[in-house]
């Protein structure tokens, strides 16, 4: 990993020239991409994350100068040591008066934006655990509390916030809607999804704000990005945005090779030892458990079928995930099997609330196939991240999840239990359709490599610079 103290960064508007799947040496001048780290700092991975991560190495890959924003509570201090030390230190209130008055203090003016710092990494903090979590970079930034004193602020003045203190920049990408600039660079903005507005039953956002907030992004920024001809059409149809103004590059998947690469042996070890789980022997969801995922109507379209596979529910409970779970009890779910002398009571449909990076990829590969009937989603990555691993996909016939599966999967009727129950009972009863999804997948997912989403970054990023 490249440290942050690398030489000054020249600006450039030169345009970028990059031979199709190949990585680009840098050359004397290139050009700087700076990213935001809102999503980058969360605990747990998500989508957005995710996105943010391949973005860098798209970037890394182009031979862009790639820097780092980020808005960790801590201020730049006398000591660059303690100013590393706490780049990586959790920060939590110490009391509910700490975090009142942090709370308080977002509303207060910011004259010309907070002022950002960078932040030294030396190697004096061991890494470890925590380089996954990091994306490619060649200098990390800090702006302390600034995405969410913006957010604050924006909500009380409809204002957007500028940032002072860092390098000429020649392209600012934020990863997600929020309400700051960079001046002086080319402002873009991602946007995912429209869910708040299409679906707004199922998300805990202020419908106003959000609106007015995404109305002024279309209006304000140099360009907007998305990852779905779905949430193109959206954003072009309820936001007025001109179509020249905006880009679909879609999303990337990256799973080491080293994952790629193991035996159906040590798969069957992993998911066998760490959570009993037979070998290609249950259906797998895995995402947040939250209205949108339609996990409710999988586990009753699931129970209704009467498989002895089990359904295995990977990813934390979020808002209102007891009312998906509602049919989960003892009497619906839980049965006798006798192994041998031996008698277990088995769960039909098993929770697991985390699984580390390494063990996901055994559940994913391990499964039968991934379930995946979302509502509406704006790209949709655990297709993707299956067909990658070689694992059928079911998942919905509308919006971006039919997009992004195309051929490659089971399509279902997301609002009807009868058409998910159809589809599990098909994976489940023929092998040859088994094959054929996973072999379908695996080249489906060559369109969403690495190597062809940097080129779709870069044929925008030309178009700016």
């Amino acid at each position: 990993m490249r440290g942050c103290h690398a030489a000054q960064i020249v600006a450039c508007s030169r345009p970028l020239h990059l031979a199709r799947g190949s990585r680009m040496s840098r050359p004397a001048q290139s050009p700087t991409v700076m990213i935001d780290g809102y999503n980058l700092g969360l605990e747990k991975g998500t989508g957005v994350a995710t996105y943010a991560r391949n973005l860098s190495y798209a970037c890394r890959d182009l031979g862009l100068r790639t820097e780092i924003l980020y808005g960790a509570p801590f201020g730049p201090g006398r000591s660059e040591l303690l100013r590393e030390i706490s780049f990586f230190d959790p920060f939590k209130p110490k009391s509910a008066l700490e975090s009142a008055l942090r709370t308080a203090g977002r509303l207060v003016p910011r004259p010309g934006g907070p002022k950002a710092f960078e932040v030294p990494v030396t190697g004096a903090v061991i890494l470890g655990s925590q380089r996954s979590r990091l994306p490619h970079f060649d200098r990390i930034w800090n702006a302390p509390d600034v995405f969410e004193t913006a957010t604050t602020q924006f909500a009380v003045t409809n204002g957007f916030m500028n940032v002072r203190g860092l390098p000429r920049t020649d392209i600012m990408h934020w990863t997600y809607p929020l309400p700051l600039t960079l001046p002086g660079a080319r402002n873009i903005y991602t946007l995912h999804d429209l869910v708040p507005l299409r679906l707004p039953y199922t998300t805990l956002d202020h419908k106003g704000r959000y609106l007015r907030l995404t109305q002024k992004l279309v209006q304000t920024a140099d360009h907007i990005v998305t990852v779905s001809e779905t949430s193109k059409r959206d954003i072009i149809e309820l936001l007025g945005c001109p179509p020249e103004k905006i880009t679909n590059t879609y999303q990337s998947a990256e799973i080491p090779q080293k994952y790629l690469d193991r035996s159906e042996e040590e798969v069957r070890a992993d998911i066998e030892g760490a959570f009993g789980l037979p070998y290609k022997g249950y259906f797998l969801f895995f995402g947040a458990i939250e209205p949108k995922k339609n996990v409710g109507r999988l586990i009753e379209a699931y129970l209704g079928t009467q498989m002895d596979a089990p359904l295995v529910l990977l990813g934390n409970a979020a808002w209102k995930s007891h009312e998906e779970l509602r049919l989960l009890n003892d009497s619906s779910q839980k049965y006798i099997e006798q192994v041998g002398t031996r008698t277990f009571t088995r769960e039909r449909v098993r929770r697991l609330e985390y699984a580390p990076f390494s063990l996901l990829v055994s559940v994913i590969r391990g499964a039968k196939a991934t379930v995946f009937p979302s509502l509406y989603e704006g790209f949709g990555l655990p297709i993707l991240e299956s067909m990658l691993l070689g694992t059928p996909v079911i998942t919905s016939d509308i919006g971006a999840t039919a997009e992004i599966a195309g051929d490659a999967a089971l399509l279902v009727d997301p609002y009807d239990t009868g058409s998910i129950a159809r589809a599990l009972r098909a994976v489940h009863d023929d092998a040859d359709l088994r094959a054929d999804l996973a072999a379908r997948g695996r080249a489906r997912a060559e369109f969403f490599s690495l190597a062809r989403y940097a080129e779709r970054v870069q044929a925008m990023y030309e178009r700016l610079v």
